[in-house]
């Protein structure tokens, strides 16, 4: 299938690069829906390199964020509702009138947020090591408001230190999430993170009634058991699916599992909205 990367113009005005795969005409032709990824905090739409390559019979839209990867990187704008305006804006610009949405950790949190505040526009949504809340600021956002630029090697190294990995992940791709978060400015860092931990939690502001699956690592020590057992409590017809041995980083440490649940949740959907 055919795939590039485009750079989209958006109504909130950024651009943004966004990767595509397939045609997204024909798609909407279909009253088919494509698969929309959202990358974490601190990585980009190439974060999906592996999973993508497990699914090559699907239409897939990722894009980066806004101050992600190589997304304009303005001052503000990082509040979560402007983020989710950014990719209601994305899907506008592209034609897409509706998409079945997964989000990796933070987000899965955008993914939620877009649920709850465009629910026409969410077919379904995966929920990778996604949180049920990120309110209050975290342990580690003093280390992130001292960073100045540039930003050292050294400490983006040592910050994915911050998330155990139980599976063998290729260097190279650990070393595409350290150019990812490198080619971040330390503003966007801090103004990121704040824009997470200040926002009130999307399941407390509106209902997600969309199909949803959850996959959580049982040894993920950011996100614990409860709070995806009370997620999925929130969400009507939620399905929480445990990896055993896996932890906080599901998308790094799973991607062809992740690529086989995500395929056989997907394929229980009809088409259309």
């Amino acid at each position: 299938m055919e795939a590039e990367v485009r750079t989209v113009s958006l109504s909130t005005g950024i651009s943004v690069p966004c990767f595509v795969q397939g045609n997204l005409e024909q798609t909407a032709d279909d009253g088919d829906a494509p698969l929309l990824l959202l990358h974490a905090w601190g990585e980009s739409w190439r974060s999906f390199d592996r999973l993508i390559a497990s699914l090559p019979t699907f239409v897939i839209v990722a894009p980066d964020l806004r101050g992600h990867g190589d997304a304009d990187k303005p001052d503000s704008g990082y509040a979560l509702s402007d983020v989710t305006g950014d990719v209601v804006a994305l899907l506008d610009a592209l034609g897409v009138k509706h998409a079945h949405v997964l989000g990796s950790s933070s987000g899965g949190y955008v993914a939620q947020h877009l649920a709850v505040t465009h629910p026409d526009l969410v077919a379904s949504l995966t929920l990778v090591g996604a949180p049920l809340s990120l309110h209050g600021k975290p342990p580690f956002a003093n280390e992130v408001e001292a960073l100045s630029d540039p930003i050292s090697e050294g400490w983006m190294r040592e910050s994915l230190a911050w998330y155990r990995l139980l599976h063998a992940v290729p260097t190279s791709y650990i070393e595409d999430r350290v150019q990812d978060g490198l080619a971040m400015p330390a503003l966007i860092w801090r103004a990121s993170l704040r824009g997470f931990y200040e926002a009130v939690p999307p399941t407390e502001t509106g209902d997600v009634s969309v199909p949803t699956l959850m996959l959580w690592g049982a040894h993920d020590h950011l996100v614990p058991r409860q709070h995806q057992e009370t997620l999925a409590g929130r969400i009507k017809g939620g399905r929480l699916k445990i990896y055993e041995d896996t932890g906080h980083l599901v998308l790094w440490e799973c991607p062809e599992r992740v690529a086989e649940d995500v395929t056989s949740f997907l394929g229980e959907r009809p088409k259309g909205p």
